[in-house]
């Protein structure tokens, strides 16, 4: 019996009709429901001449359309190119170009980037999510309502490619990590069986052309639990739906956590609901962490990557605190090592680069076997992350191999100087970077982001490191900005950074 992605949804439909699938604003649908609708997706596109194999993106917000978009496209073996809504025109047809796109779906926020890239990319077909989609585009609605109901044979699946999911492309262009069926149900049979009872109801705020938003939704078919949606961010609306919709888990990265602090009611907010807090794709502050055990809320920091199809690592709860920092042992269907240069295993407790192995790890990168090669070796995944392994285990994500800073001969890592910096009550965010320095080779440099009415400066802050931060990791330089570069997750974009302050 083959692996589809799309049969855990038709399964699932029948053994739980009634039970809730999806919220999303005023949209509550069953995986009844929701099954009936992913079948019309399935059998429009087919009757369309979509066929197994071709590429179809998708630019929308968390929409409803776009769960019944990857159930129903996985069900007839077509590949869903999940677009990063925030890029500009020209990055978004790179990925079009790239990916071979036969057709773009895009929701109605997105029509001016549809229409500036559509004679530049080899997409024929147009689809919008609206009622009244532009005239060299069909109406999803419309197609909907024209097509039946009835469940399509299930073509494909297990080692076939289910997603395209291109990488945030921190150090340059996106790379399309190829995502299969078996990939997205083994990552729902890792996160079940290390994380075992997380509850019945998942919140989830990140956009869906993001692995930390899209993994974790054939765990919930497969295991039954309801998926709560923002369309977008919102702090307030979210701590909102965490009471009215009584959820039980949620997914984040560090930059929600630091806006739902910015919220009158968090001082007094009860999070007794919560079961777990997973977040992902940075590292978290242990400032962060700190702030919400004061509240009695939970944070399980755990460490993933697009090309593993989510996780790799978390940290227990009962260690979340003890052990602030770390990402904890590796999943319980993943393999986790340290290793030099010379891709010798590390001490407990020495830095080294981060490889794993597991049961979900892409295909390889669409369309660029070099980089695949570079990537995999011998079934390990070099993931370019440098991080430590303590003694029982843990390990800590210290930075990214290039952004590592070299001053005199000793390694230093930005997201521990970020770590330290955040820690100061008036900033509100912090990059740290690398720059040329005659004496020591490279310096560290702060760019710091200030909280609303607060001052500081450059020998305040210097100062204020003294105790805190050995003397060659302390900033030499400090800037202050606006606002730092992040991609949608969270991630610092230290290239930007360089360019602009280096």
């Amino acid at each position: 019996m083959k692996i589809n992605i799309g049969y855990l949804l038709y399964k699932r439909a029948m053994l739980s009709p009634k039970l809730e699938a999806l919220v999303v604003g005023d949209v509550r649908r069953s995986y009844r429901e929701l099954n009936d609708r992913a079948n019309r997706v399935a059998n429009a596109m087919r009757a369309m001449g979509v066929d197994r194999g071709d590429r179809v993106a998708v630019l929308a917000l968390n929409d409803p359309e776009y769960l019944e978009l990857y159930f129903g496209l996985a069900k007839i073996g077509v590949v869903m190119v999940p677009m990063n809504y925030r890029l500009a025109p020209p990055e978004v047809a790179y990925i079009a170009n790239d990916c071979g796109t036969q057709l773009l779906i895009f929701g109605k926020e997105f029509v001016p980037v549809a229409e500036a890239i559509r004679t530049q990319i080899p997409a024929k077909r147009f689809i919008g999510i609206m009622e009244d989609p532009p005239a060299w585009a069909q109406s999803y609605q419309t197609l909907m309502e024209a097509a039946p109901t009835d469940e399509p044979e299930h073509i494909g699946g297990d080692d076939d490619t289910l997603t395209i999911l291109y990488t945030s492309g921190t150090t340059g262009r996106p790379k399309g990590a190829e995502l299969t069926h078996n990939g997205y149900y083994h990552t729902s049979v890792d996160l079940k069986a290390t994380l075992t009872d997380v509850g019945t109801r998942m919140l989830m705020p990140l956009p869906l052309f993001h692995i930390g938003a899209l993994a974790p939704v054939p765990m919930c078919a497969h295991f039954g639990t309801t998926m709560i949606f923002q369309r977008a961010f919102e702090p307030a609306e979210f701590l909102n739906l965490i009471q009215t919709e009584h959820v039980s888990w949620f997914g984040s990265v560090p930059q929600v956590l630091m806006f739902l602090r910015s919220v009158p009611q968090f001082e007094t907010f009860d999070w007794s609901t919560i079961k777990l807090a997973l977040v992902y794709a940075a590292p978290v502050p242990v400032p962060l962490i700190e702030a919400f055990a004061e509240k009695g809320m939970e944070v399980r920091q755990l460490y993933g990557l697009t090309e593993c199809t989510g996780p790799a690592s978390v940290i227990d709860g009962e260690w979340a605190i003890r052990k602030a920092g770390s990402c904890g042992p590796p999943f319980f269907h993943t393999d986790i090592r340290v290793v030099d240069l010379d891709g010798k295993q590390v001490a407990p407790d020495a830095p080294g680069e981060l490889l794993m192995r597991t049961t979900h790890l892409m295909k390889g990168y669409y369309n660029n076997p070099t980089a695949t090669a570079q990537t995999i070796i011998d079934g390990w995944l070099h993931t370019g992350d440098i991080a430590r392994m303590d003694a029982d285990g843990f390990l800590y994500i210290l930075d990214r191999k290039k952004d590592m800073i070299i001053s005199g001969g000793e390694n230093i890592y930005p997201a521990e100087v970020e770590g330290c910096l955040l820690g100061h009550p008036s900033i509100a965010d912090i990059g740290v970077i690398g720059i040329p320095d005659a004496k020591w080779g490279e310096a560290v440099k702060a760019v710091v982001v200030l909280k609303k009415g607060e001052s500081l400066t450059q020998e305040d802050l210097i100062d204020w490191c003294r105790d805190k931060l050995a003397k060659y990791k302390t900033p030499k330089q400090v800037v202050f900005t606006d606002q730092i570069p992040r991609t949608p997750t969270g991630k610092i974009l230290k290239r930007i950074l360089r360019e602009q302050f280096a």
